[in-house]
């Protein structure tokens, strides 16, 4: 693959009233292990911010929860005052514990609260997109009620401080359910070549013209091993987590990628991976991991 990477080449998508190219690049590991507390090197997780931007990035994932604070407190020291065609994204309906615990934090005043943490840390007027992570289970989506957070958040909109309003961590019924109290712009789900519990969603998602956008593409704690994956890599001259960025971004038009990393090598090493096309043997070969 060559040195020079043009984001434009896996094309765009639709966030909101927005479009953005749909290689991004998430935030969360700019903090500390276990997205808790400060980086090793804060100079490194600003470094790797600037270098995202300068490669074309117009499309940043985060949280205020991250940290807690400190992501949006970096990527504010590092990008701030914001170029006109970046869109930043976050995410609420969670809280840290002291121990790094996740918690639920989805009462009207946590939700405004959160907010405007948001607005304070990353040092903007008003949110381009916010997320409503459902927390009825921490490690996937589960059923149950969103009508009152969502109505809380779809408030804060009507105030102006949030542009759209997206979920996270949802069930298809959670989806529908949400599209009849406000315009849900994005879902954000685990989705990846091994998990793909949401194919289904991703298709009815693109009939509506919603991004879907899979978070720990790469596996996320416990990155994707996989003979099938590597023996592909190998065969294309690229690195296994080239490939599965690649495979999402030939799966749907409608999905938007946003991997993470705290180097800038890595960084790199994962936006060259528009410059891949997987050919159909390689696409079929990739389909069976989720299967075995």
């Amino acid at each position: 693959m060559n040195n020079t990477i043009d984001l434009s080449q896996a094309g765009s998508f639709t966030l909101g009233t927005r479009t953005v190219k749909r290689l991004g690049y998430g935030a969360m590991q700019l903090a500390g292990k276990g997205v808790f507390g400060p980086p090793k090197d804060r100079a490194a997780a600003v470094a790797v911010l600037r270098a995202a931007i300068e490669a074309g990035v117009d499309h940043i994932d985060t949280s205020d929860f991250y940290g807690p604070h400190i992501t949006n407190q970096i990527i504010r020291e590092a990008l701030h005052p914001y170029r006109d065609d970046l869109v930043i994204v976050t995410k609420i309906g969670a809280r840290r514990g002291d121990d790094a615990s996740w918690n639920p934090a989805f009462s009207a005043q946590d939700l405004t609260q959160a907010v405007h943490d948001n607005l304070r840390n990353l040092g903007l007027d008003v949110l381009d997109v916010v997320n409503l992570r459902s927390m009825f289970d921490v490690h996937g989506p589960a059923e149950g009620s969103l009508e009152a957070p969502l109505t809380a958040l779809a408030e804060l909109q009507r105030q102006g401080l949030v542009r759209h309003i997206g979920l996270s961590n949802v069930t298809a019924k959670q989806v529908a359910d949400g599209r009849r109290i406000c315009p849900i712009v994005c879902v954000q789900n685990m989705y990846n070549l091994a998990q793909r519990a949401d194919d289904a969603l991703i298709d009815d998602l693109g009939r509506h013209g919603t991004a879907y956008v899979p978070f720990f593409p790469l596996g996320g704690f416990t990155p994707l091993q996989s003979t099938a994956l590597s023996e592909v890599a190998k065969t294309l001259g690229a690195t296994p987590m080239q490939v599965a960025l690649a495979w999402l971004l030939q799966r749907a038009p409608n999905i938007l990628l946003i991997p993470g990393t705290s180097s800038v090598g890595h960084l790199r090493e994962n936006l060259a991976a528009v410059d891949l096309r997987l050919p159909a043997e390689a696409v079929a070969t990739l389909n069976g991991i989720a299967g075995a």
